[in-house]
């Protein structure tokens, strides 16, 4: 289910950029695909693969690279003085980042404490 979620906001967040209602963001891209490609390992049959948890691991540290160094230069506006939530608070980068952070490090937290036989209880 968390896959799918992760999936979800990966192909929302493509949209939203794809037909122009946001402005191109490298950075936002990255982690987007980061949080998407996270999702696909997550669905696997055995995220507890070592190849996948492989993945996940380059794929996670990518993506918080990227995330933390937009983030902290957001950071460097709002000690500078220079931090606006602009017109559209909802799509502020440093915000963005900061969700992207949490979503990327809960999905690898999650591939790598997966152990095969685990079922949800009704």
């Amino acid at each position: 289910m968390v896959g799918i979620v992760a999936i979800a906001i990966a192909i929302l967040t493509w949209a939203v950029d794809l037909t122009g209602l946001v402005y191109e963001c490298p950075y936002c891209r990255s982690q987007r695909t980061v949080i998407g490609l996270l999702g696909l390992l997550l669905m696997l049959p055995n995220p507890a693969h070592w190849l996948v948890r492989y993945l996940s691991a380059v794929f996670a540290v990518f993506g918080l690279s990227v995330a933390a160094t937009q983030h902290f230069r957001g950071w460097g506006r709002i000690m500078g003085g220079e931090f606006e939530w602009g017109e559209q608070w909802y799509v502020n980068a440093w915000m963005l980042s900061g969700f992207a952070l949490f979503i990327i490090v809960g999905l690898l937290l999650l591939i790598w404490n997966w152990r095969p036989g685990e079922v949800a209880a009704p």
